[in-house]
Order: structure tokens, then C-alpha cells, then sequence
């Protein structure tokens, strides 16, 4: 017997859309083509998918709608979900990923391209090196030790205190998001900001900083150099949590959008 393959249901209201999709896909998956929301909830009814591939523009609930439903509802809700969409803008990208999407396919696609797109989420390989790194930059050991206690869980923590190294080590470690002390021997976090953008990885990688010195002219400095926050310590975990989740969020859309360009 060949290896199983995994199920996709594919929803679009474009009955020929669907019959292409099925056809191009069903040599990598097994397809379940479903023309209607009803016919959607009949597929999950007798099988779990590992993927939905969903149209946005559908006549009875659009794609954003569908998702909430499917959401809403535990059997569903975890459940990777794909837009697919001939209308890409950010708007919609950012609407879709905060509603819980998994990621966007512009439409026209080629058959490589989707295969491409379908196996970045289902590979956990690929899921594994999706754990966003954080890059904390601060000369208090102790400071980067409790950054790494409080966040390894749910993010790749790495640790810098000599902030004169960070140009070095980012030829080998491209950070999701940056996390920098103000004042620190040799280098502050402001002299680090314009090191960071220089690199055409990070034109717009968040960049928040976390310091016990949180004057007024602090705060201007850092937000009017390049920088998208600004926490002060002693460090509160829920803030912190909350700060770099929005940030990630809102900087991976960005990523989303480019993607499908």
C-alpha cells in the first residue's frame, strides 16, 4: 500500500475552479470539493481535514464569516484554514490572519505554487522552524535570563549582553523581533536601531524596547528612530506577552502580504 494521503477540502463557489483545483491536486492529496458552506459542514461531518482551502467571495457568507463559524466551534477550530483570493490586499490579509487564518493564495496560481503554499502548513518540519526568535539585547544578565524563563515557551529566545557583537551575529541569525535595553556600555539601543535597519532583512522588524529608564525623551527617541514600542522593568510577563504577540502578528501579515505579491 502507497503512503496515505492527506485530506484537503477545498471550498469555492466557481464549481469549474473547483473541478480544476481537484483535478491539478488529487495526484498529492486526497480532495474533498465543496461548492457550499452546507456542503463544507457535511464533509466535516464524516471526515477531518488537515487543510481547508476557502474561497473569500462565496454568495452566502463570505470566506471571513466561514472562518468564524468554523472557530467558534470546537471541532473545527483547529482546523488549518487558507484563503484563497483573486483580490489580495492588506487589509484583508490582516482581517483573515487576526481571525485566525493560516496564510493567503492569490489567485491565478500555478499548481507548483499552491502545492508550495499547502506544504508549508502541512509540514511540521516547516511548523517546527515557525517558532518566531526573539533577540534580547541588554547588559544585565539577570534581565536576559528572565526574558529567556518567561518566553522560551512559546518563542526561540536567544541573548545578546554585548550589544557591540549584534552586527556579527546577525550574519547568522535573522530575529523575528528585537528586544533592546537603552543604556548599555559601548553601544545604547538607540545606536543599535540604525544597525538593525541598515540590513535589508530588518527594514521592518519590530524592534521594542524594555528598560527601567522610561523618561518622555526616552520613549520620543526610540519610537521617532525606527522602533515600534517601548516597555519599562521591572518586566510585567502579561504586557510583555501581550506587546510581542501584536507585534508578531501584525509583522508577519506584513510578510503574508508580500508573499502573495
Amino acid at each position: 500500500m502507497g503512503e496515505q494521503k492527506r485530506k484537503i477540502v477545498i471550498v469555492d463557489d466557481v464549481k469549474f475552479h473547483l473541478l480544476s483545483l481537484k483535478e491539478s491536486m488529487k495526484k498529492h492529496y486526497d480532495i474533498y470539493p465543496a461548492q457550499t458552506v452546507d456542503e463544507l459542514f457535511d464533509i466535516l461531518n464524516s471526515t477531518k481535514p488537515e487543510l481547508i482551502l476557502l474561497d473569500i467571495n462565496m454568495p452566502e457568507k463570505n470566506g471571513f464569516e466561514i472562518l468564524d463559524s468554523l472557530k467558534s466551534l470546537d471541532l473545527y477550530a483547529d482546523i488549518p484554514v487558507m484563503f484563497m483570493t483573486s483580490n489580495m490586499n492588506k487589509d484583508a490579509v490582516i482581517k483573515g490572519m487576526r481571525a485566525g487564518a493560516v496564510g493567503f493564495i492569490q489567485k491565478p496560481y500555478t499548481e507548483a505554487n499552491l502545492k508550495d503554499r499547502i506544504e508549508e502548513v502541512l509540514n511540521p518540519v516547516y511548523q517546527a522552524k515557525k517558532m518566531p526568535i526573539i533577540l534580547a539585547v541588554d547588559d544585565s544578565l539577570s534581565t536576559l535570563k528572565d526574558i529567556n524563563t518567561l518566553l522560551s515557551s512559546d518563542y526561540k529566545v536567544c541573548t545578546l549582553p554585548k550589544p557591540e557583537n549584534l552586527k556579527e551575529l546577525l550574519r547568522t541569525l535573522v530575529p523575528d523581533l528585537f528586544l533592546l535595553d537603552c543604556n548599555m556600555p559601548v553601544l545604547s539601543g538607540f545606536d543599535l536601531i540604525p544597525i538593525i535597519r541598515n540590513i535589508h532583512e530588518h527594514t521592518e522588524t519590530p524592534i521594542i524596547f524594555l528598560t527601567s529608564e522610561g523618561t518622555m525623551d526616552n520613549v520620543y527617541i526610540a519610537l521617532n528612530n525606527g522602533a515600534c514600542d517601548f516597555l519599562v522593568k521591572p518586566i510585567d510577563e502579561q504586557i510583555l506577552r501581550t506587546k510581542l504577540a501584536q507585534h508578531l502578528k501584525d509583522y508577519m501579515t506584513l510578510r503574508q502580504v508580500r508573499l502573495c505579491k
